[in-house]
């Protein structure tokens, strides 16, 4: 089960089913730090282990102003190539949780998204961004590049030109930018965004929570094969969804009229 006491991440159940994870340094526009990349890296790894009855996660800044400004460059200023090397580490495990999160994840993007925070929205399955919302890989203008999935995520959501334009001038671009070019799924009033990133997570959690993980790992799995391989993986994964009783459940209740209820068996 997962642990609800990080020192940076405030954690709630405001759905049911529903997780919200809140990175939760405000004061530092929850810029990444490494206590923060730890708790996020520990948090994700925990719920792929045993997420409990946790069907849909909503992660989000708290506070208006960000999102998550990027690392800490505070913390890193001065560091030693091997102290940045160790602590990047943690990054890149950090990372890899995110986006190998079995659970549905949405970003809820309140505010500045910028470097590992444009990064770490891009690693959940969709964003919501409120209107205020800003975006930028700001790597190259620091001396280095994205290393937390930027190169491979924006590529895959924007297309190669794109997030060529954007990592290699490392300029900003606004919510409405990131939506017309796909890396933002819709953009709504600052206000709004958290109860509609919450309406879609408890959408989701509705459903059977075997086929809905099963169809999340068929899509980012089928992505990045051939077609041909897709499909076999996409009937390996439909396959799991058959024996179970969610399956039964739903036909039972598509048919006596009613709503289903999943067990997640």
């Amino acid at each position: 089960m997962i642990d609800n006491n990080y020192a940076t991440l405030a954690l709630a159940n405001p759905v049911a089913q529903v997780l919200q994870i809140t990175l939760n340094r405000p004061e530092f526009a929850n810029a990444f730090n490494t206590q923060m990349a730890t708790d996020l890296m520990h948090c994700f790894e925990a719920l792929a282990m045993d997420a409990g009855d946790t069907r849909c996660i909503v992660l989000t800044g708290a506070g208006d102003r960000a999102f998550c400004a990027g690392g800490d460059l505070k913390e890193r200023d001065g560091m030693s190539n091997e102290a940045w090397t160790a602590q990047h580490l943690v990054y890149e495990r950090m990372i890899r949780a995110v986006i190998d999160c079995p659970v549905p994840l949405i970003a809820a993007v309140n505010g500045a998204a910028f470097g590992g925070g444009c990064e770490l929205a891009a690693g959940a399955d969709f964003i919501y961004a409120a209107d205020s919302a800003r975006f930028a890989m700001t790597e190259t203008s620091l001396g280095i590049i994205p290393g937390a999935g930027g190169t491979q995520t924006l590529a895959r959501a924007l297309g190669e030109r794109r997030a060529k334009e954007l990592i290699l001038s490392a300029r900003r671009f606004d919510a409405e930018q990131a939506r017309q070019w796909g890396l933002v799924n819709e953009v709504f009033p600052q206000a709004q965004l958290l109860d509609e990133a919450l309406q879609a997570a408890a959408r989701i959690a509705a459903n059977a929570p075997v086929a809905v993980r099963q169809a999340k790992q068929a899509i980012h799995r089928g992505l990045q094969m051939s077609l041909a391989d897709g499909l076999g993986f996409e009937i390996e994964a439909y396959n799991r969804t058959v024996p179970t009783e969610d399956r039964r459940e739903g036909v039972r209740a598509f048919n006596e009229k009613r709503s289903p209820e999943f067990k997640g068996k």
